[in-house]
């Protein structure tokens, strides 16, 4: 595992999004309603649209373009256009900050 310190958690506050770049991989860290913290890629797969400028519903982060929806913790859509999942990465929070391993997706 390669982990990658990214930010404090308190920058990031409940039901929103967050661009980053790990090793050329872009990434939506997303925190939950419920404060729980994710990384999915952050290009929909549906067409070439950044997921963080989009909207987190639920257990979702859906593509402001299109409309499509990515389960946080699955990354497969829930609904069309999109039909392919994004990939998912292990998050950790240690001592306040995030922590992101972009070295595999963790649904595979």
């Amino acid at each position: 595992m390669s982990r990658e310190k990214l930010f404090p958690l308190s920058e990031l506050s409940p039901g929103s999004a967050k661009k980053v770049v790990i090793d050329g991989i872009a990434i939506a860290v997303v925190r939950d309603s419920a404060g729980a913290v994710h990384a999915l890629g952050d290009t929909c797969t549906h067409g070439d649209i950044s997921l963080s400028e989009g909207f987190v519903e639920d257990e979702t982060l859906e593509c402001w373009a299109h409309g499509s929806a990515f389960g946080l913790n699955d990354g497969k859509p829930r609904n069309l256009p999109a039909y392919e999942p994004v990939p998912v990465f292990a998050v950790e929070i240690i001592d306040g900050d995030i922590y992101v391993d972009a070295s595999k997706d963790i649904t595979t």
